[in-house]
């Protein structure tokens, strides 16, 4: 005897298929304070390599791993312009000589660090404007800029 066997209407699930963020498990991941270092030694060498990627004296893919995309094209453009203006004055890339002066810090939020440092040149004095958020229990500044 041969079974017999009826046609199965296809199941349907047992639950909603929620479309779902590949973001949310792979991408960077928010970090809270305590599981992040103090901010103030990446405060002063990230303004200090700034610095000197302006300068041209620093290769500015170095910095790639301490900024968003976002903040690494905005210096891109920074970087470029200032090597313009050196090759119209006829100027070489060179170290520059400053000192870091004060970071005024402050926490608006848990994992986030905004501040102020302050650069000291010959010339002038420059504030660089950094706001760090915790990422992958590291921190990465997510807006930064050069007064």
């Amino acid at each position: 005897m041969v079974p017999h066997f009826e046609s199965a209407q296809p199941a349907e699930p047992f639950h909603d298929h929620v479309p779902f963020d590949r973001d949310d498990f792979f991408g960077p991941q928010p970090a809270g304070r305590a599981e992040l270092p103090d901010p103030m030694p990446v405060l002063r060498n990230l303004a200090h390599c700034v610095v000197e990627a302006l300068a041209g004296a620093r290769e500015l893919e170095q910095l790639a791993r301490w900024v968003t995309d976002d903040v690494y094209r905005g210096l891109e453009k920074r970087v470029a312009l200032a090597a313009r203006a050196r090759r119209v004055r006829g100027a070489r890339p060179q170290r520059p000589v400053f000192a870091i002066g004060t970071i005024r810090a402050s926490e608006p939020a848990d994992g986030v660090v905004e501040a102020v440092v302050l650069v000291h040149q010959r010339p002038r004095t420059r504030a660089i404007v950094i706001r760090l958020e915790g990422f992958d229990a590291r921190w990465r500044a997510s807006v930064l800029g050069v007064l």
